[in-house]
């Protein structure tokens, strides 16, 4: 099937080993200075999980965190790969600033999803989960979103059952992470809830360097 590319960008994807399945791509306006696919751990790259564009400024990862699935039953896989991701990172910060964008697959606070009560304990509000996202916190990255915005009902995911969307019954798992080396440099953040097109709705970030 023929597909059409946005002109004017530059473009890099990594495709999981099995058709059809999970998957990343970048595009940019710059051309990048280097890409890699995947974050060098054997275990977690067969999926196309992730997908790094060096600019002069920083590196730029685009991620498909595993979800852990009803029940839990690959939250090992999910911890693991958390931990495996976040030793990528700071690996790239010895040498330059790190912007992480995509599905986090991760709720953090209470304010990140509309029924906090009702899915304690589910994929995407587990406590392993929400523990996960703190260690990327703890070791310097800041939530951009929350530089700016501090308030509930901002989601950047419904599910398609019982007019979720419609009735903004949603969770925010879709971030861009900064090294705190990048606070300075941030402008704004913001979630996009009216582009459909997808249960998931775009969300971004503006830097002036």
């Amino acid at each position: 099937e023929h597909i059409v590319w946005p002109a004017g960008y530059e473009w890099a994807w990594n495709a999981a080993e099995k058709k059809g399945y999970s998957g990343t791509a970048l595009f940019s306006r710059t051309k990048p200075l280097s890409v890699v696919r995947g974050i060098g751990s054997a275990a977690h790259d067969a999926e196309g999980r992730a997908i790094t564009a060096e600019f002069p400024e920083c590196y730029v990862v685009g991620v498909y965190v595993p979800n852990a699935q009803p029940e839990l039953v690959r939250i090992g896989f999910r911890q693991e790969w958390d931990r495996a991701l976040l030793g990528y990172l700071k690996k790239l910060e010895e040498k330059k600033p790190v912007l992480l964008c995509g599905d986090l697959n991760v709720a953090h606070e209470e304010i990140d999803l509309a029924r906090p009560k009702e899915n304690v304990g589910s994929p995407g509000f587990s406590d392993q989960e929400r523990d996960g996202f703190r260690a990327f916190l703890g070791a310097g990255f800041i939530d951009t979103f929350r530089e700016f915005e501090t308030g509930p009902g901002h989601y950047s995911w419904w599910t398609y059952r019982a007019g979720a969307r419609a009735n903004n019954v949603g969770w925010r798992i879709d971030y861009v992470m900064a090294s705190a080396s990048l606070r300075p440099h941030l402008q704004r953040a913001w979630i996009e809830p009216e582009v459909l097109g997808s249960d998931h709705c775009p969300v971004g970030v503006e830097l002036k360097f």
